[in-house]
């Protein structure tokens, strides 16, 4: 825990902040925040800890669970696809990491953020760590929870939507996905605002991502 022992000096709850499912075609974007105990150091199956993407389904659900259980406070929250449509992709980020961090109890005094973009809705000093998923330990086992919760929640609709594969690509773009929307069109957890080069359709302006 590099970065946050560094940190630890002058601080005393340090809370790593990370999103999923920003590039997905369904479901909700999905955030979460974690602060482990000052001058917590990994061990056991902690160790494994890394960017989410990077790890098999069955270690991220064995680290999530270790997460919380060693976790100081930790919270996840969702903003789903109508909203995501309604304030764009970059805003719906935000407000996700936003409410994941106000539900931290007690309240982090320091803010480590995955990406180079971050707009608070909060009095906290932060700072933001570009692949920081696969640089700085509390980051990454936010990443963890959030790709945990945002795969439950996808498969939880899979027997909705049967036709669409959600269990599998989880709503990413995958060309079994956008085969599916291709011949049934979109369901009801379909960002509409996601336009797809594929189906001729003019994509949003690139500033609404990052």
């Amino acid at each position: 825990m590099t970065f946050e022992r560094a940190r630890w000096r002058e601080c005393e709850r340090i809370a790593g902040v990370d999103e999923v499912g920003r590039g997905c075609l369904a479901g909700a974007v999905v955030a979460a925040a974690v602060v482990f105990p000052k001058h917590f150091e990994p061990h056991g199956v902690l160790k494994r800890v890394d960017d989410s993407k990077s790890l098999a389904p069955d270690l991220r659900e064995t680290l999530a669970e270790a997460i919380k259980a060693n976790a100081l406070s930790y919270a996840i929250a969702e903003v789903p696809p109508s909203e995501i449509d309604e304030l764009n992709i970059f805003n719906a980020t935000m407000k996700a990491m936003n409410l994941a961090i106000e539900r931290l109890s007690p309240a982090p005094d320091l803010l480590l953020i995955d990406g180079n973009r971050f707009r608070s809705a909060l009095p906290i000093a932060f700072e933001t760590i570009v692949k920081g998923d696969s640089k700085v330990f509390s980051i990454a086992a936010a990443s963890i929870l959030a790709k945990v919760r945002r795969d439950e929640l996808m498969r939880s609709v899979d027997s909705l939507y049967p036709q669409y594969g959600f269990a599998r690509h989880v709503g990413y773009p995958t060309r079994e996905h956008i085969e599916a929307i291709r011949r049934y069109g979109r369901c009801a957890i379909h960002r509409r605002s996601f336009k797809l080069r594929e189906l001729g359709e003019k994509q949003k302006p690139r500033e609404e991502f990052f």
